[in-house]
């Protein structure tokens, strides 16, 4: 069984701050799971430019409020309670109007380490050991 809380997570190398997200990585590649979770705080009047290439998402919105832009698709409104799934490799603008707090779910599951290049994609990569 794997336990492990918030706190733990916050300040450590599973704790990603980018300029306009910050993830803390609750499951990872090494924990065996077949996927990770992340508790993920998206900042205030940002926008992201997101393409998985490598990966499927699952996301649920638990505060805060924004937009999802699929480019060359629809835009929908997120607010607590929203989940979407990227199951197409959607290319796509997260924006945020006020901080938005989001569990994720990929698969394959994250290293850790993993940041959006220029296209807006996470590599694969080897797994990290500690």
């Amino acid at each position: 069984m794997i336990v492990k809380h918030l706190e733990e997570i916050v300040d450590t190398k599973d704790d990603i701050d980018t300029k306009t997200w910050n993830s803390r990585r609750l499951l990872l590649t090494k924990d065996g799971m077949g996927f990770s979770l992340n508790d993920t705080l998206i900042k205030a009047g940002t926008e992201t430019l997101i393409w998985y290439k490598n990966h499927v998402e699952a996301v649920y919105c638990i505060e805060g409020e924004g937009e999802i832009e699929v480019i060359g698709g629809e835009t929908y409104p997120i607010s607590p309670g929203m989940m979407y799934a990227l199951d197409g490799h959607e290319k796509h603008y997260l924006r945020a109007r006020s901080q938005m707090r989001m569990v994720c779910v990929f698969n394959p599951p994250l290293t850790g380490a993993e940041v959006h290049d220029e296209e807006g994609t996470y590599p694969l990569l080897a797994p990290i050991s500690d």
